[in-house]
């Protein structure tokens, strides 16, 4: 019998039971192996394989891996691999792909890195374009969506459509936008890139990259890079991780749910005057707040609700009116944690420009928890009333 498969929610049935199980445990052990019992006469389907019974040396794979790499592949439609980090991930999407340029614009600085560290070894130039350029046949469109660090969504179907028509490829960064929130081979693209670091691991201990292909064939070349550049997941982590996994589907649409209620809730602090408040939030201390939810339709048509069917992002961004009430309001707070990264079932807060320079110093990111949304809602309250003299 297969698990039923519902637009826009994710399977609890395949994350609990979408892997090979291997003996009679029901949590899998951390396998700390470095080799594997060959199996006499040799075992060609060993090499790659996703079956841990077929392992030969954990370079190549190893048991929990493999099983987390199969609920990956089965919750996001395709056939995954997993890295030991998200920018190990990006830099190996980038040597599968060899682009002849690459359009990219806005996202997180970390992906921006990993595209110099890979040009330093191209003999042959390749140019760095924007998305909204004009594409040509061998370009790499890199699309990230919901964008970091403010949470807006970019159409997928849109750039897709465009790079298609010139017969390049699309890959799309979908970090902010885990299943089942987001699942863009149904809207064109062609690879899929996460920082499983983030909603993935979910709780904050465990570092790791993510990339969805549509074929087995694509898997292969990509696990055959992966061995000799050693960029694998360590065993813990891959422990993690697959720990992870078999709650996706209860942490994620809360903290979709919870985000999208406090940032509706922010927005309308926007245009409160100085001297007035909405709802406790004192008027004249944020002057912006992104979220997908808040786009509405733009010019071409394209509303994040028909992309986002599973709910929207935990992630966005809000902008302060003074650069003093942007330093303090994460120190200001009881319940969100002031620290870099999100995704976690703890809420995280950032002035943004602490962790990237080219950032507005004036933009604070939030990434929103499991918490309860009413304590949350009360401890950003006092937050924003602790702040709102600042600079002044």
């Amino acid at each position: 019998m297969s698990p039923r498969d519902v637009p826009g929610r994710l399977s609890g049935t395949l994350l609990v039971h979408g892997d090979h199980a291997v003996g009679a445990e029901v949590a899998p052990s951390i396998s700390v192996t470095s080799t594997f019992r060959a199996v006499p006469d040799g075992d060609p389907e060993g090499i790659a394989a996703m079956n841990p019974d077929k392992n030969i040396y954990s370079r190549y794979s190893q048991n929990v891996s493999s099983r987390a790499e199969e609920v990956l592949g089965k919750i996001n439609h395709g056939y995954a691999i997993t890295y030991a980090s998200g920018l190990a991930a990006a830099f190996s999407a980038l040597v599968h792909f060899k682009p002849k340029r690459i359009a990219i614009s806005r996202g997180y600085m970390g992906c921006y890195s990993s595209i110099e560290v890979y040009l330093k070894g191209r003999s042959e130039e390749t140019p760095i374009i924007s998305l909204d350029d004009e594409y040509q046949e061998g370009d790499l469109c890199w699309l990230e969506t919901p964008v970091n660090p403010t949470g807006d969504s970019r159409d997928i179907q849109y750039y897709a459509d465009k790079i298609h028509a010139v017969g390049g490829k699309l890959l799309i960064d979908s970090t902010f936008g885990p299943p089942p929130l987001q699942y863009p081979f149904k809207f064109g693209a062609d690879y899929i890139f996460h920082s499983g670091t983030k909603y993935f691991g979910g709780h904050s201990d465990l570092v790791c990259g993510i990339v969805i292909v549509k074929t087995i064939e694509e898997r292969q070349e990509l696990w055959h890079d992966r061995t000799y550049m050693g960029n694998m997941m360590g065993s813990l982590e891959s422990w993690l991780l697959l720990r992870s996994l078999r709650t996706m589907h209860l942490r994620v649409p809360r903290q979709s749910q919870s985000a999208t209620e406090i940032a509706q809730w922010m927005g309308k602090a926007v245009n409160v005057p100085e001297g007035q408040e909405s709802d406790g939030i004192p008027g004249g201390v944020i002057t912006k707040v992104w979220h997908s939810s808040l786009q509405g339709t733009d010019e071409r048509g394209f509303n994040p609700a028909s992309q986002m069917e599973g709910g929207y992002n935990a992630t966005f961004s809000c902008l302060f009116a003074r650069r003093e009430q942007a330093e303090a309001f994460p120190h200001s707070l009881e319940y969100f944690v002031p620290a870099t990264s999100l995704g976690g079932v703890e809420s995280l807060v950032e002035q943004r420009v602490k962790a990237d320079p080219k950032e507005n110093p004036l933009l604070v990111r939030i990434s929103i928890g499991v918490e309860e949304v009413e304590d949350l809602k009360d401890d950003l309250r006092k937050a924003f009333q602790a702040v709102a003299k600042l600079g002044l």
